[in-house]
């Protein structure tokens, strides 16, 4: 895992619970996994990129019976997640470097897990990802747009490098991996937490043509 991996994991470790607290009321996060639910045929495998806690996407899906795998940089997380979502499968990985093997799975989501990435990376990623969706497999992908690069900020008491893309240019660069984006949600949300800044948030619903 590079130096990004290894301070993004440290971050995380740091929030633990915290983070799933501050954001367990985002009703968009919500209703992007009632519109994947309606998406899915029974047992669908399904890629969590950046899996957290396990909630609430892995134990929102796999309480529905589908087939979870989180994939996670914070060895706290995945700990947290294996022992809150049983039902689910977590690794303590970095989706940069984890082998995909092509349609393997019939659904992805990716909820803010690309942040701490190059703007060449986030595109690599989600090529990737893309690859890895069975044909017509829907992806959920929310960021934070903003047309920054490895900017410093203060996140929920956390120093990060934050990398993003303008609101714009966030469905070009998720076309250019190969995916059709089939609606886009824009909201602003405020983590309930102490030091949790409101924040713009944006969610692409897509499937792999």
């Amino acid at each position: 895992m590079g130096d990004k991996g290894q301070r993004a994991a440290a971050v995380f470790d740091a929030l633990g619970l915290t983070y799933e607290k501050a954001f367990a009321r985002s009703e968009a996060h919500l209703a992007s996994l009632e519109w994947l639910l309606g998406r899915l045929a029974p047992g669908s495998r399904v890629l969590d990129v950046g899996s957290g806690t396990g909630r609430p996407t892995a134990s929102t899906l796999a309480a529905a019976g589908h087939e979870v795998l989180g994939v996670d940089v914070s060895p706290v997380m995945v700990d947290l997640a294996t022992r809150q979502v049983p039902l689910a499968t977590f690794r303590h990985a970095d989706i940069r470097e984890l082998p995909l093997e092509q349609g393997s799975f019939d659904a992805v989501c990716v909820y803010f897990s690309l942040l701490q990435m190059t703007r060449a990376e986030q595109s690599e990623v989600l090529g990737r990802l893309a690859q890895a969706l069975r044909p017509g497999g829907p992806l959920v992908f929310a960021t934070v747009p903003a047309d920054v690069e490895d900017l410093a900020v203060e996140f929920m008491g956390q120093p990060v490098r934050a990398t993003s893309f303008a609101a714009q240019d966030v469905a070009a660069v998720v076309r250019d991996a190969g995916l059709t984006v089939e609606s886009e949600h824009f909201t602003e949300f405020t983590p309930d937490h102490p030091e949790g800044a409101t924040e713009p948030h944006l969610f692409l619903y897509c499937s792999l043509a």
